[in-house]
């Protein structure tokens, strides 16, 4: 397992997906670890350098001494990009994470071509607040945590329907080092940004959960304002929003890395067809089209790519994680395999994981009959093996 030794510390990480792709690294939540991320992993390692950590006194990563800072966390994740040679990156961190972020825009903003800040705020929480948690930890162990803090991170219905799937997430908090969760509990109760990031250069999008009750929408939406240009997605969600709602995380990330082109005329939405038609379906099928096109198929080809891709893909009126489960359903219902084999391999493009796919060809059994979802599942299991196999996995 890959361990990197820097300031005292033995930090944890791990990276998925193909080593020339462009580079996003993951920062977990107080009390996580680098597996919250695994919805996004599974969404994103085809197309990105899939790097994620455990933050220093979480997991596996160690932290000597008492106290550490948010200054020292941001230079980890520095040290960490350095040993993979990577010169710059996404970034996207959760809470504490969101901290860590905040503190590279500021000092370190040519590492970073863009930085998702994830429910959380330039200043969370208040000094007795933090202070009554440490001295609960150290002197009660991190079993008391457990409960309150799963209370926290979701609503009461995700929680209720999604009891079992949430075991991994208690167990690292349950086992952490007390010393470690304390030391970090400290970094994020000292850390306040409130002035600084209206210095972030760096393009930002600011992701709030609407039921969250650690760092509200409210305060998402206020450190959205403060940063030059952001942008600003609530979520219907708790405090960890990216496991809560996977898809819609994943998919507001997505269209922010890839930023949106102006449609304007008939030529601008030709353009922006075209670069959205590669970001959901893969630029090597699309090349794959061009490349077969004739004075028969062209203005076909020309018309779906300037008004399916260019003017309904590029509506902000429903995520591209929505569509991709819509266009799904609809082709099991028309018995459109080709389109349907199609779009099962590009979901993943959208930030649409197989669950997801798997509960969309539960509903067309029901609506569209079982002979359609046979069909579908048997032709899901086809394209998921050959996708694996073209990875390696």
């Amino acid at each position: 397992m890959p361990y990197l030794d820097h300031a005292g510390a033995r930090l944890f990480y791990t990276v998925d997906g193909p080593e020339s792709a462009p580079a996003i690294i993951f920062s977990n939540s107080l009390g996580t670890d680098h597996t919250m991320w695994d919805p996004q992993t599974a969404a994103l390692a085809g197309r990105f350098r899939v790097v994620r950590y455990d933050t220093r006194g979480h997991s596996r990563s160690t932290a000597p001494g008492d106290a550490f800072t948010v200054e020292q966390l941001g230079h980890d994740v520095i040290a960490i990009l350095d040993a993979l040679g990577i010169d710059r990156a996404v970034f996207c961190g959760l809470s504490m994470g969101g901290l860590t972020g905040m503190w590279l825009g500021i000092h370190a903003p040519e590492r970073f071509s863009r930085i998702v800040l994830a429910n959380t705020a330039a200043k969370i929480g208040n000094a007795d607040g933090w202070n009554t948690r440490i001295d609960t930890v150290l002197r009660d162990g991190m079993a008391v945590m457990v409960a309150p803090s799963v209370e926290r991170w979701f609503t009461p219905g995700f929680a209720a329907t999604a009891d079992r799937a949430l075991d991994g997430l208690r167990s690292v908090l349950g086992g952490l080092d007390p010393r470690g969760y304390a030391a970090s509990c400290a970094a994020v109760r000292d850390a306040d940004f409130r002035e600084a990031v209206s210095s972030i250069t760096v393009p930002v999008l600011v992701i709030a959960g609407s039921q969250d009750p650690s760092t509200s929408a409210q305060e998402g939406r206020a450190l959205a304002d403060a940063i030059p240009g952001a942008r600003f997605v609530e979520l219907p969600a708790a405090h960890i929003s990216s496991f809560e709602q996977p898809g819609r995380f994943t998919a507001a990330l997505i269209d922010f890395v890839h930023g949106r082109l102006p449609v304007t005329d008939d030529h601008a939405r030709y353009d922006a067809g075209l670069s959205v038609r590669r970001d959901v379906l893969g630029s090597a099928h699309v090349d794959r089209s061009l490349a077969r096109l004739t004075p028969l198929n062209e203005e076909f080809q020309n018309l779906i790519t300037r008004y399916a891709w260019g003017e309904i893909w590029t509506r902000e009126g429903l995520p591209r994680h929505t569509r991709s489960l819509l266009t799904i359903a609809m082709m099991v219902a028309l018995n459109r395999s080709e389109e349907l084999a199609l779009h099962l391999r590009a979901a993943a493009n959208n930030g649409v994981t197989r669950d997801e796919i798997k509960e969309v060809l539960l509903q067309t059994a029901i609506y569209c009959g079982v002979p359609a979802a046979n069909s579908a599942f048997h032709l899901a299991a086809e394209v998921f093996a050959q996708v694996d196999a073209s990875r390696g996995n």
